[in-house]
């Protein structure tokens, strides 16, 4: 009909401008959620009475459904992508594995994520649970699963979605050091992201797909050093290092940041945020122009009922053991990543001092505690359970051993060596000290390492104290996994915390205090 009313050669010209007609489209992203269903405070940790009365919290599962459901109505052709660890970090995850987050995950509509460290936590099963109840694919391109038979069939390197008439190709990402970070089990090979990105890539243009998208674990460094060495992704939306990008305070660089015609964005970490970018791409697939930015979710946000709700009522049965009052602290005990995993910080501190505490009747001189596995700070006033099992939400337990002097300095050597990229690895301690130079070569930042007052003797032994994460490997720290007289099944790490504080006999008064000096 179209054709006999603009005669043929109108015909052939309208069809030619359609062919070059542009594609917006706009990506909603979240990463690192943690399981943070609830609102946050301005510090990252429980959103407590005072600031909600104040109006003073951030994010929340509510929250985030309001600024979907906006998003979407705001543009005709959305995607609602995460770039994994959605698990773990608070006592939903403790509860309820993977189940409450697949069922909010479904709610919100998302259409892909990337795996994280964290979905290993509990080993493949818990992951393969999750992958099963959730309506969306799973992504992780950079892992060989064809030997782990709980996720040969549930986990792909990449997927293909339409949008707009447009097909629009999707690659995962997890992090290389899945091994030492969690708990994959030994039935999967990880591999270098920027390779298994490029075979999915060249796989997906040979299908006829000029748009592509990489949902990337793995970090802002990383994600950059990768769109500079792979062809042919148009944008990676990434996570892993909670990095905040844009240009308001605090941000490590511009939303997007371009690397050639690749476009990076993240959205820091725990739902605080909803990351919006408006991406136009010509006909051959290239990113002709790029908007937005980190949507801050605060107070101005209204919450969804229907999943205000839900939560509530998910955490009802939570309620008892977050409530319970353990103590009071004087001032905010600091938990923050990026202070903790570069210095010493007045939460490293009370982790390691709790530790050291209840095993130093056994002879125990050290304690050596991962800032990884420090998730938030507590704020001032009353302590709960609650907010100790959020800073600490790992359920690790006490591991004591005897290493020598010499393996003393090589774990903090490893603790030491990723500090460019904040890693978790990085240690805090009790009942010794050190000196490090970020500036200096990996394996010789350390120096002045002593125990007691006294230089640590490298042929010496000596009695630690850390987590059953780290004793086993976690992180990095091999040279613990063949300690002599090894016992990785003490209590609770959270339960020796809150005990810490609760014998304080007052308010506990965080502090730091030189024991770890960064020239």
């Amino acid at each position: 009909m179209i054709s006999r009313i603009l005669g043929t050669s109108a015909m052939l010209a309208l069809m030619a401008g359609a062919a070059q007609a542009e594609f917006n489209l706009t990506i909603l992203h979240t990463n690192d959620f943690h399981d943070r269903f609830e609102p946050i405070s301005g510090s990252d940790g429980p959103c407590g009475k005072e600031d909600a009365a104040a109006g003073e919290c951030f994010g929340g599962a509510a929250r985030l459904m309001t600024a979907i459901t906006a998003a979407r109505a705001a543009d005709e052709t959305t995607i609602l992508v995460d770039a994994g660890d959605p698990f773990q970090g608070t006592l939903f995850y403790t509860q309820y594995k993977g189940s409450m987050t697949a069922e909010f995950m479904n709610l919100m509509g998302y259409e892909a994520m990337a795996v994280g460290n964290h979905e290993f936590d509990d080993g493949p099963e818990t992951l393969a649970a999750f992958a099963d109840a959730v309506d969306f694919p799973v992504l992780m391109a950079n892992a060989d699963i064809s030997g782990e038979a709980l996720l040969t069939d549930k986990i792909a390197k990449s997927t293909v979605i339409e949008k707009g008439g447009e097909r629009i190709g999707l690659i995962g990402l997890t992090p290389v050091a899945n091994p030492e970070l969690a708990s994959p089990g030994p039935n999967i090979i990880f591999t270098p992201p920027a390779d298994a990105v490029q075979a999915e890539v060249d796989a997906l243009t040979a299908d006829g797909i000029n748009k592509i998208i990489v949902l990337s674990h793995s970090g802002y460094d990383v994600d950059q050093a990768m769109a500079a060495a792979v062809t042919g992704v148009d944008v990676i939306v990434g996570g892993h290092d909670h990095s905040l990008l844009g240009d308001m305070e605090g941000a490590k660089g511009p939303y997007p940041t371009m690397v050639g015609d690749t476009a990076i964005v993240q959205a820091y970490a725990y739902g605080k945020y909803l990351g919006i970018l408006d991406v136009t791409f010509d006909d051959d697939g290239v990113v002709t122009a790029t908007a937005g930015q980190p949507l801050l979710l605060d107070n101005s946000v209204a919450e969804d009922e229907a999943v205000l709700a839900r939560v509530t009522e998910l955490a009802a049965p939570l309620e008892e053991i977050r409530n319970e009052v353990v103590g009071e602290a004087t001032d905010l005990i600091d938990g923050n990543r990026d202070v903790c995993r570069v210095m010493e910080c007045s939460g490293g501190n009370l982790v390691a001092d709790a530790m050291l505490a209840r095993v130093a009747d056994q002879g125990i001189q050290i304690a050596i505690a991962n800032s990884g596995g420090i998730r938030a700070s507590i704020e001032a006033g009353e302590v709960t359970m609650g907010e100790v099992l959020t800073v600490l939400p790992f359920q690790n337990t006490l591991s004591t051993f005897q290493i020598t002097g010499q393996a003393l300095f090589d774990a903090l050597e490893n603790g030491v060596s990723q500090m460019e990229e904040v890693s978790g690895r990085f240690p805090q301690v009790a009942g010794m000290s050190f000196a490090v130079d970020p500036a200096a070569p990996v394996g010789s930042r350390v120096s002045d390492v002593m125990v007691a007052g006294a230089p640590v003797d490298p042929a010496a032994t000596y009695g630690a104290v850390s987590n059953n994460y780290v004793r086993n490997g976690g992180d990095g720290y091999a040279m613990f996994m063949t300690a002599a007289e090894a016992y990785d099944f003490g209590p609770d790490l959270a339960d020796v915390v809150a005990e810490y504080i609760a014998e304080q006999g007052g308010a506990y008064t965080p502090y730091v205090d030189g024991r770890i000096t960064v020239n």
